[in-house]
């Protein structure tokens, strides 16, 4: 789909769009349902309240059909809802707005940047800013893309001393340039170009860290908590004899 049906997905209950996101969101949450078969659990406004926002988190009954049938979906073939998906529902406009921009930055399939580089620009910069939410959630999708149990907890502690390739030291150089505002100057895009990244990957990599920034003051202003499930995500090989069959 051309990004302009994706940004289609702003306006009010454009169901194809939200399954296209839908989809493409799936596509980054499977590797997260670990053995055990995705069912039809629903999301958290049908359990008791959890402590993951100090905003209300709406109940199912009361959204837009058009985002509960996105979270139903990541849900159902993720095996849980990430809590992001919760709190943001507080605003449903700023909800579409919110995934149409992520599903573009992190699903795109173009460019110079790999899943894992794109999460592990997310770690990075989130731990500056300080967030929880996204070093938790992010950590885990590193590990799993990258099938590097550790890297990430190093870059958390100190990047600069972390295992990393000369590449991503690189680009995580530039990102946290970015993330904090520093001066850009041309020598920052011929570093990028000696690792091999071009003129659009810089700007993939700045955008990441740049709406991101968003995210992580939108996770501290709501106190936003991250799912228990995250935690172990990408920790251990997964044991592919577990749930086969399963929730096909």
């Amino acid at each position: 789909m051309a990004s302009g049906g994706v940004w289609k997905l702003i306006r009010p209950c454009n169901l194809a769009s939200l399954r296209y996101v839908g989809s493409a969101l799936w596509q980054q949450m499977a590797p997260i349902a670990v053995g055990a078969a995705a069912t039809s659990r629903q999301f958290s406004s049908d359990a008791p309240p959890e402590n993951i926002s100090r905003y209300p988190v709406p109940n199912k009954k009361d959204l837009p059909f058009d985002m509960v049938e996105l979270m139903e979906e990541v849900e159902t073939k993720g095996g849980f809802l990430p809590n992001v998906f919760k709190v943001l529902a507080h605003r449903p406009a700023e909800f579409r707005a919110f995934f149409s921009y992520y599903n573009e930055l992190m699903n795109k399939e173009t460019g110079g940047l790999t899943k894992a580089d794109r999460e592990l620009i997310v770690v990075a910069t989130s731990i500056h800013n300080q967030c929880l939410y996204c070093v938790v959630s992010h950590s885990a999708l590193h590990r799993i893309y990258s099938k590097k149990p550790t890297l990430a907890d190093q870059v958390i502690v100190n990047y600069e001393n972390a295992e990393l390739s000369p590449r991503e030291r690189v680009m995580l150089d530039f990102a946290l340039a970015v993330c904090r505002s520093d001066t850009i100057t041309d020598q920052h895009f011929l570093s990028l170009e000696e690792v091999g990244f071009d003129r659009e990957d810089a700007w993939d990599i700045a955008a990441i860290a740049a709406f991101f920034a968003m995210s992580n003051r939108l996770a501290h202003l709501t106190d936003m908590r991250p799912n228990a499930e995250f935690y172990n995500m990408g920790r251990m090989p997964r044991d592919k004899t577990k749930g086969e069959g399963e929730g096909k």
